[in-house]
């Protein structure tokens, strides 16, 4: 068994939490093949034996350190590929994320692998990894098998962080020979606008707005309470559409999935599109005027009223507690 190899995403100087926890889980289940997992990262002078020695707190057995560009694709292409034609991986796993969807493509077309996206759960059976992944609005689940190598890229949020008490990882230096064109292109500027300057992925509370909202001004009752509970703010596709909050702030389908330990959703019907984007959230509150709205089918509180009202009282009684 040739072990499992994860890729590590990182930006000045930190690991990336969907990485860490694409770490842990494929050291879960490197253990349940009665193998290993090792961690690949792509860049230059800030990727510390320090630092990367951490990754063993995740389950890491090696980290190969490759220097080339970071945040293009190409060059972690070449080089992991290298690696895995070296140490001859049976499994990639990626965190999830746009540059992690290319990549993961790369290779699979590099090496004629086996591809699956938006996995949200990977299970052994018969010694070998199955990626599940929703289908049909997250109706139905598919199960992908691989022949050869397989390559999983998670659904963002969908691998759960466990750092344990692991020594150190082994890093080991990989001198890549790289593809012609993999360097042609360069990073001018990373286009992550997080709206708020909040990386809402990452958020453990979230107040998320919709079309109850009534106009775009009326964001600024999510911010407030956004602003005195410490979180980040979202919004359905619907909004965003309209122009009343930023793209990078849309949660759903076609937008980013969230788990914050709170989802406060106000004014959010609760289609089936956004439900896929918010349904891992630890605790789900929803305002809505309409008592019949899809959302509260699946919320752990729902509060039927007008959320112009409900909205400020909230934010005046967490600043009062708060005060107290």
């Amino acid at each position: 068994m040739g072990g499992i190899l994860v890729y590590v995403l990182h930006y000045e100087g930190a690991l990336n939490k969907n990485s860490l926890g694409a770490v842990s889980e494929g050291a879960k289940l490197a253990a349940e093949l009665g193998t290993t997992a090792d961690a690949i990262v792509v860049g230059g002078a800030d990727l510390t034996d320090e630092l990367l020695g951490t990754l063993g707190d995740y389950g890491a057995a090696k980290v190969f350190r490759a220097e080339g560009a970071e945040g293009l694709a190409q060059p972690v292409i070449d080089a992991m590929d290298k690696v895995i034609e070296e140490n001859g991986h049976d499994y990639v796993i990626f965190g999830g994320g746009l540059l992690g969807f290319e990549i993961g493509a790369g290779l699979a077309a590099r090496r004629n692998a086996g591809v699956t996206m938006e996995v949200t759960g990977v299970v052994v059976e018969g010694g070998k990894l199955v990626a599940e992944r929703p289908i049909l609005g997250d109706s139905q689940i598919s199960r992908s098998h691989y022949k050869g190598l397989g390559i999983i890229i998670g659904r963002i949020n969908a691998f759960e962080l466990k750092p344990g008490a692991g020594g150190a990882a082994e890093v080991v230096d990989v001198t890549v020979e790289y593809s012609p064109w993999s360097n042609q292109a360069t990073m001018v500027q990373r286009g992550e606008q997080r709206g708020a300057d909040v990386n809402i992925e990452d958020a453990s509370v979230l107040v998320a707005g919709g079309r109850g909202l009534g106009k775009a001004e009326g964001f600024q009752l999510c911010e407030d309470l956004a602003g005195v509970l410490g979180g980040a703010v979202a919004a359905t596709r619907a909004v965003v559409d309209a122009g009343w909050y930023p793209y990078a702030a849309q949660i759903g389908q076609t937008g980013k999935s969230v788990a914050p330990k709170l989802y406060l959703a106000a004014g959010i019907s609760g289609a089936i599109q956004h439900k896929v984007g918010m349904q891992a959230s630890e605790n789900i509150v929803a305002i809505n005027k309409d008592a019949n709205a899809p959302i509260f089918e699946f919320s752990d509180l729902g509060i039927v009223g007008d959320l112009n009202k409900i909205l400020p009282k909230l934010t005046e009684a967490v600043k009062a507690k708060k005060g107290g």
